[in-house]
């Protein structure tokens, strides 16, 4: 072992968030050795600061082992860190901008507060609900009051969450991507749909166009603009009887600019805005209301293709100006906010929920 100053106590625990943990003189050394051990110093680490520890293990994909939980809380409590692990010490800090001459506290967390009632009455079919930003959509949907139609192509998962949300939540384990699946969801919601959630989608591999795989390309393109484009055609005739109805598409900061990601996925996206604008225009008036939705970086796991060379060398460069990561359950009150009849007066817009990242 290497013993350190003894801490007093430690508060930390998996739910502190990351810049806790790096400020721990035995975590953070823990901490700066393994991203050192991977070629990356914690700069690598700035968006994702405000993350719970458990959280940044569970989406790193293996580069942060779960073990590494309990050696940080022991180490933390002891203030010792156990031999054979690699450790580094705090960077030199960099030239920072002039004091502004005003003390700037720390951000207060953020904590989601439930509007009971708010879906009382009302069936909401959310895509990609197995997981991440669907998830947590059809969570809150679910505890405050509606009734959720969750659709995933993953049954699995899908059963885990429906276990855990309960009979408000009908499973449906579909392929948006089949145009007769827009079929499967109506017969399932039963009736009138109030709102739909377009969440699902998948990334690419960050390739120039020059560098883009035709299978990557065909598969982005089905599953980020044919899947959402066959439900709103499902769902909007009987929307347009009811005299009312609500749809959110998730863009992404990708369809805001073109530095974001690789051209499959950008081009994707900027095609979900088209839709979201024009079918806002086309059923102004009737209300139905069409908005979207763009996250900026979100802790939800998505895969991601191993990066093409030059794409993805590319937009490395851009993403150092991501302001943090966002947890999907944040992503989450943007949404239902839209889905909502608190989005009255609201048709054709582009949310940013970024953190800021839209405006650098």
């Amino acid at each position: 072992m290497t013993r350190r100053e003894r801490p007093a106590m430690s508060n930390l625990n998996p739910a502190s968030p990351l810049r806790n943990w790096l400020a721990d003189p035995a975590a953070g050394q823990i901490l700066r050795g393994m991203l050192a051990s991977q070629g990356q110093s914690e700069e690598a680490l700035s968006p994702a600061l405000g993350l719970p520890l458990e959280q940044l293990v569970k989406m790193s994909g293996g580069k942060f082992p779960a073990e590494l939980v309990d050696v940080l809380v022991t180490a933390a409590e002891t203030g010792e860190i156990p031999e054979g692990l690699p450790t580094a010490p705090p960077a030199a800090p960099a030239a920072t901008a002039p004091e502004p001459g005003i003390e700037i506290g720390t951000p207060e967390p953020w904590t989601e507060r439930i509007t009971s009632g708010r879906f009382a009455g009302q069936t909401v079919v959310v895509t990609g609900a197995a997981s991440g930003i669907g998830k947590a959509v059809a969570s809150r949907v679910v505890r405050e009051g509606g009734r959720v139609v969750a659709v995933d192509v993953s049954g699995d998962k899908l059963a885990d969450v429906a276990a855990e949300l309960g009979g408000a939540l009908v499973p449906v384990t579909a392929d948006i991507t089949e145009p007769t699946a827009a079929d499967t969801v109506l017969a399932a919601a039963g009736g009138r749909v109030h709102a739909l959630a377009n969440v699902a989608g998948v990334m690419d591999d960050d390739a120039a166009v020059h560098e883009v795989d035709d299978k990557i390309w065909q598969r982005v393109m089905r599953i980020n603009v044919d899947g959402p484009m066959y439900l709103m055609r499902a769902v909007v005739p009987g929307m347009l009887a009811a005299g009312g109805g609500r749809i959110v598409n998730i863009v992404s900061e990708a369809a805001l600019r073109g530095s974001a990601a690789g051209a499959a996925y950008t081009t994707s996206k900027h095609a979900l805005v088209g839709l979201t604008k024009s079918s806002a225009y086309q059923y102004a008036g009737t209300g139905v209301q069409v908005n979207a939705v763009a996250p900026g970086a979100v802790a939800t796991g998505i895969q991601v293709p191993a990066g093409a060379p030059y794409g993805s060398a590319r937009t490395a460069k851009m993403r150092v100006a991501i302001p943090g990561l966002a947890m999907a359950e944040e992503l989450a009150a943007s949404v239902t906010f839209l889905l909502s009849a608190d989005a009255v007066n609201l048709n054709g817009v582009v949310l940013p929920s970024d953190g800021g990242w839209s405006v650098a």
